[in-house]
Formats: structure tokens, sequence, C-alpha cells
């Protein structure tokens, strides 16, 4: 399954600048496995030491938020879009 991820700004060194990428997989963790191969250091931003998602971090497979639906094991459909979304915080 081949789907395609858009990379956020602060990831784009990963990625030569690009803002979206080809990756193989038929679950979440299956694309970061194949993004990490083609694109080293790249899934230590996405995951934590545990190898489970950052807190800060959302990744959506198409418009569905993986969190509530299957985490690392959501399943991604070939063509689908995976969105890698670094949580703003802040305030005064």
């Amino acid at each position: 399954m081949s789907a395609t991820v858009r990379i956020p700004t602060i990831l784009r060194t990963y990625t030569d600048g690009r803002a979206e990428v080809t990756a193989e997989g038929a679950t979440l963790a299956e694309v970061v496995k194949d993004l990490e191969r083609n694109h080293p250091g790249i899934s230590a931003r996405i995951l934590d030491d545990a190898g489970q998602l950052r807190r800060f971090v959302n990744v959506y497979v198409n418009d569905d938020d993986v969190r509530f639906d299957g985490g690392l094991d959501a399943v991604v459909k070939d063509g689908a879009a995976v969105s890698i979304i670094p949580a703003v915080a802040g305030g005064c």
C-alpha cells in the first residue's frame, strides 16, 4: 500500500525540503518504518523512546485522528493521505 505523507515544515530537513513524500505500509507503524528507511532520523521526531506516538504530534490518516482509530495499528489503505501535524501550544 502506498500513501502520501504530508510533512510539516519543521520535519522537512529530513525529506530534503519536500512537503509530501510517498511511503509504503498497510498500517501507520509500517508507514513510519518506511519513512525512517527513506528519511533517516524522522521517526525519532514522530515516536517516543517507547516506540509510541509522541504526545505533541498529531497524525491523521485521511481525516481520521489515529489516536482514536488504532494508533500505530491504524489501517492505511492504498492512496491514503497521512498528515503529521505537530501540536501548537502557547499562551500568555
